[in-house]
């Protein structure tokens, strides 16, 4: 069973995973194509000609969106073809130009996740239960006879869902497994690196700022499990290297302290009990993908 201290985590991360981070609402997600659009009703889709006014328009909207949210180098006029006779920005002789950002934070686009497909189609064991204190997890079958080869890793993949109530149940079904496998967690470690990986190659900090808290749960929630995670620290730290520096807002007022959302302070929250908890391996691991980071463990 998981500690006191393991539990009040728990609560507190799922309390705020349910609530609309950011700055806009799903709808503006949906146009921008960040949220996948989702089936034209509760039945599925419409035939493509008996499509509602409108709704043709919007789709065709929303696939532009997708392809003009690509990164370009736009470069001045002239430039490309002296750069080819020239040479590089080594060149002394090269005009002054700045270089081109590499959009390696850019936010990316979001498939369809399998979890959304498994749920409308009513194959995974939860549903929402209403009540006066607010949505809870109801589960169909005991928690201890379920699958973990099987659900586990598709409810891991639902972590990137942002749209309600995908994302409720994907994040209140991962913390009750998590909190009763016990030792069938660690078998399982190999098919959740994938999802992981997925989760944070989104480069969105909101899913970023769900999968680091999940990923606390998940090395604390058990022995071993830490250091099974070290041998995958080539595919699940590269964003760790990306956005650890992302914690300084300048003159602004940072309200995200209680709701745990600072993705630098998360992330090196998350590297800490990484270090703690994967064996003699993970620190020299760690520095070797985030050469930045200093030990938390006092010889």
């Amino acid at each position: 069973m998981p500690s006191p201290a393991t539990t009040l985590m728990m609560e507190d991360a799922l309390q705020l995973m349910v609530r609309k981070d950011g700055k806009y609402g799903p709808r503006y997600e949906k146009s921008r194509g960040f949220i996948d659009m989702g089936s034209h009703s509760c039945f599925g889709d419409f035939p493509h000609d008996y499509l509602p006014e409108g709704v043709k328009d919007k789709l065709k909207t929303a696939k532009q969106s997708r392809t003009q949210m690509l990164p370009r180098i736009h470069s001045a006029p002239g430039l490309t073809q002296f750069r080819r006779t020239q040479g590089f920005s080594w060149n002394p002789h090269l005009p002054p130009d700045s270089p081109p950002a590499t959009g390696c934070r850019r936010r990316q686009l979001i498939p369809t996740t399998h979890f959304r497909n498994f749920y409308d189609r009513g194959d995974l064991p939860i549903a929402i239960l209403h009540g006066s204190g607010g949505w809870k997890t109801a589960w169909k079958v005991d928690v201890e006879r379920l699958d973990y080869h099987h659900y586990l890793p598709i409810f891991f993949e639902g972590l990137r869902e942002k749209e309600e109530p995908y994302r409720f149940l994907a994040v209140s079904a991962t913390y009750d497994m998590l909190a009763r496998g016990g030792a069938r967690i660690l078998p399982v470690v190999p098919q959740l690196i994938v999802p992981m990986k997925a989760a944070f190659n989104t480069k969105d900090p909101t899913i970023i700022c769900t999968i680091m808290k999940v990923l606390q749960t998940l090395v604390l929630s058990g022995d071993m499990i830490g250091e099974a995670l070290v041998p995958y620290y080539r595919q699940i730290l590269p964003t760790f290297a990306l956005f650890i520096g992302k914690n300084n807002l300048g003159d602004e007022m940072d309200y995200s302290q209680r709701k745990r959302l600072n993705l630098g302070e998360l992330i090196h929250e998350t590297l800490e009990i990484l270090e703690v908890h994967g064996g003699e391996d993970a620190f020299i691991n760690i520095k070797y993908m985030i050469p930045t980071y200093e030990s938390c463990v006092r010889a």
